[in-house]
């Protein structure tokens, strides 16, 4: 591939393919753009961003800014003279004079199919609202949210099983593949940029804790959606008496009762009725406590037939 002064702009876990790509490929890697450390852990230890540990595992320079509209930051990266930024899951929206440095653009890897999904959460909300289709898509970045002009799709079907944990990495290799392939055909100018079609969007917003709560009178399908979809974080959670209960795995099932009523608690089988259908739960966890399977779980903890989960869910969010 055609090594052009490339500037690369991402933050977390999803960026670093793209990132590892882009090396092993001889890419001219000049700088790499990150958001500055944040407190993690009980400790509140300051803790690097994924993208910025693999920067310095290859010696590449790395800078933090609070805000890339501040003018001097700006004038950085001016000086530096990139011919192209690829940008991957920043974090921070890029100003109109960061965007028109570059010779080839600011270009976005966005995991979705565009313009579906603009917005922060794409792979989450893709699985929540059930969808059987998704993808990635490079964009020419512009300065509004996900509304550049799309460069190159890739789509792939989704499993009616399938969570966020391996559609997070599934997506993260195929945007690395398809981001190496986009700066192939621009520099060779074999790409003819699309606009994208307003009247198709949607937005996927920043996820909240309260995304995750459970409301059993929905179609048991619609719950294992967010299930699946929020495995990672928050997790989906309803109330088992008076304690807070996550599901991280589940399976739809056929069972028939008032929704939010366990129908089977023994021998490993947790299955709880929905407005229909019903949910098997198959890896839980009690506030404070290990994930577990569904035998470990319901070994450690007697639930009984006819319990109801999620009673007191109308007077507040458990969370």
């Amino acid at each position: 591939m055609t090594a052009l002064r490339t500037i690369f702009m991402g933050t977390p876990d999803f960026a670093c393919p793209t990132l590892q790509k882009l090396i092993e490929h001889g890419q001219n890697i000049i700088a790499v753009v990150t958001q500055p450390d944040r407190p993690k852990g009980r400790g509140q230890k300051l803790m690097p961003p994924p993208v910025k540990e693999l920067a310095e595992k290859n010696s590449i320079p790395v800078y933090q800014p609070f805000k890339v509209r501040d003018p001097d930051f700006v004038e950085i990266i001016r000086k530096l003279n990139p011919e192209v930024i690829v940008v991957v899951a920043f974090g921070q929206i890029l100003p109109k004079a960061l965007l028109d440095i570059p010779r080839y653009g600011c270009i976005n890897v966005h995991a979705s199919l565009l313009p579906r999904y603009r917005g922060a959460a794409p792979l989450n909300w893709c699985l929540i609202n059930g969808e059987t289709e998704t993808g990635v898509t490079t964009m020419l970045m512009d300065v509004g949210l996900d509304t550049g002009d799309m460069l190159l799709v890739q789509k792939t079907q989704l499993d009616d099983n399938e969570d966020i944990v391996s559609l997070h990495d599934r997506m993260a290799s195929m945007g690395a593949a398809l981001l190496m392939e986009t700066l192939d055909r621009v520099a060779a100018g074999d790409i003819v940029p699309q606009a994208q079609n307003n009247a198709d969007s949607c937005y996927a917003p920043m996820l909240k804790k309260e995304d995750g709560l459970i409301n059993w009178h929905e179609d048991a399908r619609a719950i294992h959606n967010r299930v699946r979809g929020l495995a990672v974080w928050p997790g989906a959670c309803t109330v088992i008496g008076d304690q807070v209960l996550k599901i991280f795995r589940s399976r739809v099932g056929e069972g028939i009762g008032e929704p939010g009523t366990v129908l089977q608690a023994a021998k490993g089988c947790f299955e709880v009725a929905c407005q229909t259908g019903s949910l098997f739960l198959h890896e839980l966890q009690l506030a404070g406590k290990k994930r577990l399977d569904s035998s470990s779980f319901l070994s450690g903890c007697s639930v009984s037939e006819g319990t109801l989960l999620g009673s007191g869910q109308q007077e507040g969010s458990p969370l």
